[in-house]
């Protein structure tokens, strides 16, 4: 072999290895994420902070008929009892699940800056804000700017409204800074200086009414330059009385236009990733948007810590690829989770695999964890052994690659899905007929003390168990409530006195009432297990192991090279006795008591050991 040729195949190894190295920077999960404990804040629920700012109707409207206010429309008290409708609800002669959509409490971003001392001390390192963008509606997935946080979550409502009407929202020099993104840039950097990480909800797939895009949509029709940004299924023709405008909401909702997919090679299948893209011109405004919150000003040391990607199944991946690849160039460690979901609802989920494979997504809501842990802990009606919790979880595992695997966030209760305590509470399918206004059978009362200690250990093996937990705002002062709209009551803070809620609310039967407070007990808990996870790397980072799996008894181990964790669980009606496979003593980190080799457990307990040495 000449020596040409063999200092040319030396410099292809070379160049080979550094794209490998090049290519693996970007196409693993970072790995702080799989050290997180996630915090999900839902900001219009969370805490009222600034009662100057609380929304007003003209904050609220929208040109859609969904939003039209009922008459005399007002702000609802935050401790009134979530079933009671307000005067101006109960006028409208509408049922409450009707009226619940126009409520609004006052959440906002000083609110939450009010409650980062809590948020540490629970023991919180990462919060996931659901949608911030300003938008008429609670839950913000109908953007009218994705460039500026909501104006009623600052300072300045009014002013902001005037900073954004001198923007031109396709040019993002002309872009301002308002009260309540710099607000917004404040609480991340408080944030981090308590090292918690923050990740910000977005949903790419649809946007408002009252979208600027949108709205230049209306007023031109077919003339606008933005027509083939969205779903537009005929224009109006301006030779008739009626309107022929016609367009594709998402979910068939009109109040969210949908964006419009492009060069798709094959039909659509629901609950199935998919290739194509979407829009240029609408491309370039996500990534200028997405550049703007992960570098502020040019500075990723000021900027969020990555996103959460809402309906992510429905975009195509084409798009989710180039995304990466922006959010990436932009600050290397930032973490990108998307939501899927049902594959086939409400029997099968997605697979998260096509997602998370180094060229989309650091994670996703990995409800494919929780469905099966919940028919473990809680014995539904779909109720598994140990053995099948245990081969569910390992096949969920085994397919994804290990920083993936490891940074998914284990998502149990969400603001989409009934809170984690009532979930328990009730023995249907999961997600399924799982709120009162659909299924009178539906339990949305407190929970029984069996809720409570099921769903205690399930906490103990989520918080012990592979990938970062979660932890829907609320669920750690013991809230119940079902299937949205019910999961996004106002928070029951301490220092409120909460009106008895309605037991059976829209229900047949008599009516009974609970006392809505903050239960400190469960606080502790939850508290208790996020110190378990701070002091015990080898629960974050270490390799998982089954080592019994038979009945509904369930026995794993956390370890690494210089750990070992055993983690027992019974929860058969009579106690039984467990061997952990090591010779010597062993101390319970929870409550320090110290055990042999053989451990008798308790119906319906758990137990976390490690080795005294």
């Amino acid at each position: 072999m000449s020596f040409k040729l063999i200092a040319a195949l030396f410099f292809l190894l070379v160049l080979l290895a550094v794209a490998g190295k090049a290519q693996s920077a970007g196409s693993t999960a970072p790995q702080w994420a799989a050290d997180a404990i996630w915090y999900q804040i839902f900001v219009e629920r969370f805490a009222n902070g600034d009662p100057s700012n609380d929304p007003r109707p003209a904050d609220i409207q929208a040109s859609s008929d969904f939003f039209a206010l009922p008459k005399d429309w007002a702000l609802t008290p935050w401790t009134q009892d979530w079933y009671r409708q307000e005067p101006w609800a109960a006028a409208t002669g509408r049922p409450l699940n009707e009226t619940l959509f126009f409520r609004r409490y006052g959440g906002d971003l000083q609110g939450v800056l009010n409650k980062l001392d809590y948020l540490q001390e629970l023991g919180i390192t990462a919060i996931y804000f659901n949608p911030l963008n300003d938008a008429p509606s609670s839950h913000k997935y109908d953007a009218r700017s994705y460039h500026h946080i909501d104006v009623t979550f600052g300072p300045d409502p009014e002013g902001d409204k005037k900073i954004m009407a001198a923007e031109n929202p396709t040019d993002p020099a002309t872009w301002q800074w308002t009260s309540a993104d710099r607000l917004f840039l404040r609480l991340v950097q408080e944030a981090h200086q308590r090292n918690i990480r923050v990740v910000v909800d977005y949903s790419w797939n649809h946007t408002g009414t009252e979208f600027w895009a949108w709205k230049d949509i209306l007023q031109h029709q077919q003339k606008s330059k933005y027509k083939d940004w969205y779903e537009i299924l005929s224009f109006d023709d301006p030779a008739t009385p009626g309107s022929e405008f016609r367009y594709r909401g998402w979910a068939n909702v009109s109040s969210l236009p949908e964006i419009k997919k492009v060069d798709v090679p094959v039909p659509r299948q629901s609950g199935h990733p998919y290739e194509g893209n979407i829009h240029p011109d609408f491309k370039k405004h996500i990534f200028d948007v997405t550049r703007r919150w992960l570098a502020p000003n040019g500075d990723p040391k000021q900027g969020i810590d990555g996103y959460r990607l809402d309906v992510a199944d429905q975009i195509p991946l084409g798009f989710w690829r180039e995304l990466r690849r922006v959010v990436k160039s932009t600050k290397p460690d930032a973490y990108l989770v998307g939501e899927i979901w049902w594959e086939q609802w409400p029997d099968r989920l997605m697979n998260p695999v096509p997602y998370c494979r180094g060229d989309m997504f650091d994670a996703v809501m990995f409800y494919q964890a929780y469905r099966p842990a919940r028919s473990f802990f809680a014995q539904p009606e779909d109720a598994i052994d140990a053995r099948q919790f245990a081969d569910s979880l390992l096949f969920q595992w085994n397919r994804l690659g290990k920083s993936f695997r490891y940074a998914m966030m284990n998502t149990a209760a969400t603001h989409d899905a009934p809170r984690l305590l009532t979930c328990f509470y009730n023995t249907g399918k999961y997600k399924y007929r799982a709120q009162p206004y659909e299924n009178p059978a539906y339990q949305t009362g407190k929970p029984d003390a069996d809720a409570y200690r099921r769903v205690r250990l399930y906490l103990l093996h989520t918080f012990t168990s592979v990938g970062a937990p979660h932890i829907w705002n609320g669920d750690e002062l013991g809230m119940w409530g079902g299937d949205d709209p019910d999961c996004r009551k106002p928070l029951w803070w301490r220092e409120y006195r909460m009106d008895p809620e309605t037991r059976n609310n829209v229900q047949p039967g008599a009516k009974t009432t609970d006392l809505a407070e903050t239960n400190d007990e469960h606080f502790k808990y939850y508290q208790q297990l996020t110190r378990l996870r701070h002091a015990h790397p080898v629960l974050r980072q270490g390799k998982c192991e089954f080592l019994l799996a038979e009945g509904r008894r369930l026995m794993y181990r956390r370890y690494d090279r210089k750990a070992e964790i055993f983690v027992l669980f019974n929860l058969e009606t009579e106690p039984r006795t467990f061997h952990v496979p090591r010779k010597g003593k062993f101390r319970d980190v929870l409550s320090g008591a110290t055990h042999g080799a053989d451990v008798e457990l308790a119906p319906g307990t758990g137990l976390v050991l490690e080795r005294i040495r």
